[in-house]
């Protein structure tokens, strides 16, 4: 898989977990970051590995271009030892929203433990503007990039404002 696209999505806080999170699909990661200025990021899904890098945000942190390009388990190790940073670990659910989106529930493990956030990737700027958050949903934090993984594996769970 060689994937270039536009990545375009809404993060945010966790109030309270949605119903019937045991029902939904489970992922488990692992990722680190070669480099955080550019974002050049490992991650091994389950067993999938795969080399993220991403550009720069636009539209108020909404899009981004982004590049990815699936390891094999031994390449993935190899570049793992490159890594500048620690590690994330997380359980992704993937949790079925209205309009055939998917939100995208990360609960942080080991360093990050009890932390919290979601993501809902949209197919247009229209649809991230217009998008109607579930009431489980907390606080948006789409633009402040205390909040994206590469800060949160350098400088820990940020002290809200």
């Amino acid at each position: 898989m060689n994937v270039n696209n536009t990545e375009i999505e809404r993060k945010f806080l966790v109030d309270r977990l949605p119903e019937d999170l045991d029902k939904c699909e489970c992922r488990s990661i692992r990722q680190g970051y070669i480099s955080t200025d550019p974002t050049i990021r490992l991650r091994q899904c389950d067993d999938e590995y795969i080399l993220t890098v991403k550009g720069a945000a636009h539209n108020n942190g909404l899009d981004r271009t982004e590049f990815e390009l699936s390891l094999t388990e031994a390449q993935f190790l190899k570049l793992w030892e490159k890594t500048e940073t620690g590690a994330i670990v997380k359980k992704r659910y993937l949790v079925p929203l209205e309009n055939g989106l998917t939100a995208e529930l990360d609960i942080y493990e080991e360093k990050l433990a009890g932390f919290m956030n979601v993501e809902v990737e949209f197919s247009s700027l229209k649809q991230a503007v217009l998008f109607d958050a579930p009431n489980w949903f907390g606080a948006e934090v789409t633009e402040d990039r205390r909040y994206s993984n590469a800060s949160l594996v350098k400088y820990g769970i940020p002290v809200k404002k």
